[in-house]
C-alpha cells in the first residue's frame, strides 16, 4: 500500500475538509482567473441554491493545476482594517482547459456563461466596440481553424446550443452585455456560424479589488485553514454586483448574496469605470514609481479627488439614493489599503485596452460640455509617459505603440504620434486642440525634473 506524501494528504480538498458542493453545474465561466473566485464564485456560494460552476481557463493551465487536485476547493483571503480571514469556497465544480469550451457551453443543463477575461480577452477596438477582423486569431479563427480566442468558443459553443442561455459578461466593458452581443453577433456572420438558441446578454458591473496571490498569502491561509491551498485568492472586504434582470433560462439567487438587480446597470457601469478604474489608473501611470497602490495614495490624493469631482462627476448620472460623495471617499480608503499589496504595475497592464473606458469616455463628455478636462488629461499624459519611457510594456498594442514613439523627442511629438492611433483614440480626440494642448502641456511638465510625479 502507498503512503501519501504529507503535502499531500494536508492539501486542500474534500478529503482534507469534507463539505457539502453542488451536485451538478449550470453555470460555465470563460476566464476562472483570481478574480472570478474572489468575486461571482463567492455570489453563487452565497445564494446558496446549488448551482455549480465549469471554470474555464482561457490561457495557462496553472489554475487547473491549482484547483483539480483540490476537487475545485480554494480560499477567499480577505484583507481589511479588523485583520485577514479566510473562508473555503466549493462553488467550483470544474476547472477545465480552453479546448473544453464549446462541448460544456453546447450542454442544455448549462444556463449561463458568464465571462472574465479581462478587456483586451475580447479582441475588439476598444474606441468603437467592433471585433478587430485584423488580429490574426480572430482571422484563423473566422477562417476555419479549431477555435481558440474567447469569441470563437464562445459563438462555437452557441452554435449547437437549442436550450435558450444567458451569456454575462463581468469585465469592464462599456455596456458590456451590448458589446458582446455585438461582438458574437459580427464573428457568427463572418464566420458563416447560426446561433438559433434564445440567448441574453444582460448587462453587469462588478466591483471588487483583488491583487496578485504571493507566496506570503499561501502561507498565511495555510496558517488559517490548517491546510495547504494552492488556489488562495486575495481580496478586500467590499463586494459589489449590479445585474440587470434579463435572463433566458434562470439564474442562482444572487440577490440573496447582496447583488443588486436592475432594469438600467448603465449608471452604476459609468460610476465604476470612471471613478473606480478611471483613479485606478491614474493612480497607477501616475504614481509609476511606487510598488503599491498604498503607498502612492498619500502622494497623489489632492490629484484623484480633483480628478474624481471636477472631471468625472460632471459626467455622471446618479441612480436614486445613491451617495455618490460617500462612494467617492470610500474609494480612496480602499486603495489606501496597506494589507492588499496591490501592484502598481497589474494596474498598469493593457492600457491601450482600459483608457477608452475608464478615462476617454470623460474626456470626451467634458469637451463636449465645452469643458477642459484638465485631470483626465494628467491621467492619460501620464500613460503616454508610461508608453514612451517605460523599460517594459505590458500591453496588447505594445509593438504597434513602441514603432509610434520611436522617433519622438519632444512631448509634442509623442502627443501627436499617440493620438493617431485611432484603436486607442478614435478619429475625434485628435482632432481636438484643447485636449492636445492639455496632453503637451501635462507631459512636458511629467517628463521634466519639477515633476513630483
Amino acid at each position: 500500500m502507498k503512503t501519501k506524501r504529507l503535502e499531500d494528504t494536508m492539501r486542500l480538498s474534500l478529503t482534507t475538509r469534507p463539505r457539502q458542493v453542488p451536485s451538478s453545474v449550470g453555470i460555465v465561466h470563460l476566464g476562472i482567473g483570481a478574480f472570478h473566485r474572489a468575486h461571482q464564485a463567492v455570489y453563487t456560494e452565497d445564494a446558496g441554491d446549488g448551482w455549480g460552476i465549469c471554470g474555464i481557463t482561457q490561457r495557462s493551465a496553472a489554475v487547473v493545476d491549482r484547483l483539480a487536485p483540490q476537487d475545485g476547493l480554494y480560499s477567499v483571503l480577505e484583507r481589511g482594517p479588523e485583520g485577514v480571514s479566510a473562508r473555503i469556497i466549493g462553488s467550483v465544480r470544474e476547472v477545465l482547459t480552453g479546448d473544453a469550451t464549446a462541448d460544456r457551453i453546447a450542454d442544455p443543463e448549462v444556463r449561463v456563461v458568464s465571462l472574465t477575461v479581462t478587456e483586451k480577452g475580447y479582441r475588439h477596438d476598444p474606441a468603437t466596440g467592433r471585433l478587430r477582423l485584423d488580429d490574426p486569431e480572430i482571422c484563423l479563427d473566422i477562417t476555419g481553424r479549431e477555435p481558440r480566442t474567447v469569441i470563437g468558443r464562445l459563438v462555437r459553443g452557441l452554435a449547437r446550443r437549442e436550450a435558450p442561455v444567458t451569456v454575462l459578461c463581468c469585465d469592464n466593458l462599456t455596456s458590456n452585455g451590448a458589446t458582446l452581443r455585438g461582438l458574437v453577433e459580427e464573428y457568427a456572420e463572418r464566420a458563416g456560424v447560426k446561433i438559433t438558441c434564445d440567448t441574453a446578454f444582460p448587462a453587469t458591473m462588478v466591483d471588487r479589488i483583488v491583487p496578485a496571490t504571493t507566496a506570503e498569502d499561501l502561507d498565511e491561509a495555510e496558517r488559517l485553514l490548517g491546510v495547504r491551498d494552492q488556489g488562495v485568492v486575495v481580496t478586500e472586504p467590499f463586494t459589489q454586483w449590479v445585474i440587470e434582470d434579463s435572463f433566458a433560462a434562470g439564474r442562482p439567487a444572487w440577490e440573496k448574496a447582496g447583488a443588486i438587480f436592475t432594469e438600467d446597470v448603465a449608471p452604476y457601469e459609468l460610476m465604476k469605470l470612471r471613478l473606480l478604474n478611471g483613479t485606478h489608473s491614474m493612480l497607477a501611470y501616475l504614481g509609476a514609481r511606487f510598488e503599491y497602490v498604498s503607498d502612492a495614495v498619500d502622494v497623489l490624493g489632492d490629484a484623484l479627488r480633483l480628478y474624481m469631482d471636477e472631471d468625472a462627476t460632471p459626467t455622471l448620472t446618479v441612480p436614486t439614493g445613491f451617495d455618490l460623495e460617500e462612494y467617492k471617499a470610500s474609494l480612496l480608503t480602499r486603495f489606501a489599503n496597506p494589507a492588499l499589496k496591490h501592484r502598481t504595475a497589474q494596474i498598469a497592464m493593457d492600457g491601450s485596452q482600459k483608457l477608452p473606458q475608464r478615462l476617454l469616455g470623460v474626456v470626451r463628455d467634458r469637451l463636449a460640455a465645452g469643458a477642459e478636462p484638465r485631470w483626465a488629461a494628467l491621467a492619460v499624459a501620464a500613460w503616454m509617459r508610461h508608453v514612451w519611457t517605460a523599460k517594459e510594456l505590458d500591453d496588447p498594442l505594445a509593438d504597434h505603440l513602441r514603432m509610434a514613439v520611436a522617433r519622438a523627442v519632444r512631448p509634442a511629438e509623442v502627443v501627436d504620434a499617440l493620438l493617431g492611433i485611432t484603436e486607442v483614440f478614435g478619429p475625434d480626440l485628435r482632432e481636438s486642440r484643447v485636449f492636445r494642448d492639455l496632453l503637451v502641456e501635462h507631459l512636458a511638465w511629467l517628463t521634466s525634473g519639477a515633476s513630483p510625479y
